[in-house]
């Protein structure tokens, strides 16, 4: 699955936009969300920043495994697998 999505997200009215604050485990599959933050207690929170999980970048949530974890998110266009307890570590911004 193509996973460029990056323009679309940066191209919608910024007047139509109404954002909410959740976590990266709660967004739902196929929603474009926006990272606002990343919990940085201990290693694993700098090793997310390295890959790419950092303030401002798009991300969007593909599927989760039979069981709910691990959830396969889109972020610079390569998917990327997350436990949920990582996932809640990330506050993302959904436009709506």
């Amino acid at each position: 699955m193509e996973c460029d999505f990056e323009s679309d997200f940066q191209s919608w009215p910024k007047s139509e936009v109404r954002t909410s604050l959740m976590t990266l485990d709660s967004v739902p599959n196929n929603v474009t969300a926006r990272i606002s933050s990343v919990d940085m207690r201990g290693a694993h929170g700098l090793r997310l920043m390295e890959m790419g999980l950092v303030p401002g970048a798009p991300v969007r949530i593909v599927k989760a495994a039979p069981l709910g974890d691990p959830i396969q998110i889109c972020i610079h266009n390569y998917h990327l697998a997350l436990r949920r307890t990582e996932a809640s570590a990330i506050e993302v911004t959904i436009n709506s």
